[in-house]
């Protein structure tokens, strides 16, 4: 069974549920989730910092970051209310009480933090609704910090120091997936414990921003902290015939051999909800449900099956339970 800590439906949930749709995760997605052996994942909010949620455009109300979040938390909680197979959890005992009476059960995170502004009572704001996990940007720019689409060097601005403190207190994980090199570097300094990149590969493997040097991987590492495997095909290579649950797998390896199998984990990132081709997830990990065939190459590459475990659901679960209490 999997866990995966980085889930975008809770954009097909709104964006369905706008135009009047009801029991969308039910209808669309639980099945390829059972198929693919998930049995929890964390549900995120991303609400959009400029990246083209063109549905948006349609919601009268929706012309504001906080606006946006204030209406994913509404459909978020009609939907989990109507979805009886799913259970909305803040700790790893709910998440195991759930998993023992057969449901998937769910953490919900936040993918961006632009509709705060530098006011970071809105971080208590989520918390309260029941966000564990936080990211301070997605890959722009905000008050808080800069992401992998921005100029690498800025910094933390002294409001985003003042979030990674606030999750702190809170014990709401940190999560540098999106962050530019030098807010992570920012992150790890002022988090005091374990640092999650729930949705990012190796650069070495795939030379691009959101993935994570080995420097970084071995940073968070020190932390105590996980790195989550990402399908999307842009991660893996920058070869088209290399993108795959194949070199997926290598960069597991990878991430293995520079930080110890103990700290990989799997926060896949499917969005193939969103369409063809920009969203496709590496060949053969093209869904939830085919998640069995990267561990498939695990396997051939020499992982044993306590190596595969840990990877599956247990490193990022003893995250959960050290921070989340």
């Amino acid at each position: 069974m999997y866990f995966d800590a980085h889930s975008d439906l809770l954009y097909d949930v709104t964006r369905r549920r706008l135009t009047g749709e009801e029991h969308v995760l039910e209808k669309y997605h639980l099945d390829r989730l059972r198929r693919g052996g998930v049995e929890g994942l964390v549900l995120a909010f991303w609400y959009g910092e400029g990246q083209g949620q063109t549905f948006w455009k349609d919601i009268p109300g929706a012309d504001s970051g906080n606006a946006r979040l204030d209406i994913m938390l509404d459909c978020a909680r009609a939907e989990l209310d109507q979805c009886t197979q799913i259970r909305t959890v803040r700790t790893v005992r709910e998440a195991e009480e759930a998993r023992a009476a057969g449901k998937l059960y769910a953490f919900l995170g936040i993918e961006g933090m632009a509709a705060f502004g530098s006011d970071i009572g809105g971080i208590d704001r989520c918390y309260e609704a029941g966000v564990r996990l936080g990211m301070l940007t997605w890959n722009g720019e905000n008050a808080l910090a800069t992401g992998a689409g921005g100029d690498s060097q800025k910094r933390l601005t002294p409001a985003g120091r003042a979030a990674v403190r606030r999750m702190r207190e809170l014990h709401m994980l940190a999560d540098v997936s999106h962050l530019n090199d030098g807010g992570f570097w920012d992150v790890i300094d002022l988090a005091g414990g374990p640092v999650i990149a729930s949705h990012s590969n190796c650069r070495a493997l795939c030379d691009v921003r959101r993935n994570l040097t080995d420097e970084q991987l071995r940073a968070v590492r020190d932390t105590g902290g996980v790195v989550g495997l990402n399908v999307y095909h842009g991660f893996v290579h920058a070869e088209a015939e290399k993108q795959t649950a194949e070199m997926l797998a290598r960069h597991a390896a990878h991430m293995a051999d520079v930080m110890g199998v103990e700290h990989v984990g799997c926060g896949f990132d499917f969005c193939e909800f969103m369409g063809p081709p920009d969203n496709n997830g590496a060949a053969g990990l093209e869904d939830a449900s085919q998640i069995g065939n990267l561990f498939c190459w695990l396997e051939k590459l020499g992982m044993s099956p306590k190596e595969r475990e840990l990877i599956a659901r247990e490193n990022f679960l003893r995250v959960f339970r050290q921070v989340l209490g």
